[in-house]
């Protein structure tokens, strides 16, 4: 599994939610801030966006604002257009608790792109195909629509990771686009559990170890095994999450000699033992559904 895929699959719970939703007249619509990532789509018309401590902008047809961290903004009719009818496509994934991977951390609070423009007949498909299945379910969309609104949100975190990295910003575009730094991560997420050591990391990447190190760190914002350790809590957290599977399993999996030292490492970080975080998840139902919006 490449990178992007691997975080967003560890990251997320639950199932997606996403609706239609028609506006005429005058109209605002409040989204409160919520743990996971959210999105609006304009099928036809036209509205504004208002975030806290940002100038509003206007979204027009074929227009997508996402909210990579579920900030809270809102959604409003364009002054002297009260009459046109504003078509949204309106979704939203929920994200486990704990630490957010830093290919999300590290994106704006909200991202703006434009399906019509940015060349992607891919995803104006997926768009088409979603937007339809909203409209009129057929059969079988129960399962339809989650499994395009996953491949909604992997185009569109594509999308925007590939446009910086065309521009030459620093960070997880560049990581990933790095043909050194790049193959480093794909080994990680490949096979985390393997005992990897800086040495066979820059080996694979071409490297010395001092030269991988310096170099992974540039563009990671962390040195290559404070990463892995952070990559395996992550798996481990989502299978304490996900399954019932032991603790020794899991430690396995995650690459610990022993579910003790599994345990003590899942404790530095999150503060709190793997089985009391366990029962609370499961106790807190751990997906806090987001309703989609309604007319303000």
């Amino acid at each position: 599994m490449d990178v992007l895929s691997d975080v967003v699959s560890a990251l997320r719970v639950g199932r997606p939610f996403a609706n239609r939703e028609d506006r005429r007249g005058t109209w605002r619509t409040e989204f409160a801030a919520f743990s996971g990532i959210g999105f609006h789509l304009v099928l036809a018309g036209g509205c504004r966006v208002v975030v806290p401590g940002a100038a509003p902008f206007v979204l027009g047809p074929g227009d997508v604002v996402l909210t990579p961290r579920g900030a809270g903004h809102a959604l409003t009719d364009l002054d002297g257009d009260a009459d046109r009818p504003v078509e949204l496509l309106c979704g939203a994934y929920q994200l486990g608790g704990g630490h957010t991977h830093p290919l999300l951390a590290e994106l704006p609070e909200v991202i703006h792109l434009s399906v019509r423009l940015c060349g992607h007949p891919a995803l104006a498909g997926v768009v088409s195909l979603l937007g339809g299945e909203l409209h009129d379910p057929g059969l079988g969309a129960d399962a339809a629509v989650p499994a395009l609104l996953d491949v909604l949100l992997l185009f569109l975190l594509r999308e925007h990771l590939t446009a910086q990295a065309d521009s030459g910003a620093p960070g997880w575009c560049a990581a990933l686009a790095d043909p050194v730094v790049g193959t480093a991560l794909r080994c990680v997420h490949e096979d985390p559990a393997r005992r990897w050591t800086v040495e066979e990391l820059g080996a694979r990447a071409g490297l010395s170890r001092a030269a991988f190190s310096r170099r992974f760190t540039a563009l990671v914002g962390q040195p290559p095994l404070t990463y892995l350790t952070r990559w395996r809590l992550t798996l481990g957290t989502g299978l304490l999450r996900e399954t019932e599977l032991p603790l020794a399993s899991i430690a396995e999996r995650c690459g610990y000699s022993s579910p003790f030292a599994f345990a003590n490492a899942f404790k530095r970080e999150h503060g709190t033992s793997p089985g009391r975080y366990r029962e609370r998840r499961r106790s807190d139902g751990d997906v806090q559904r987001w309703t989609g919006p309604s007319a303000g």
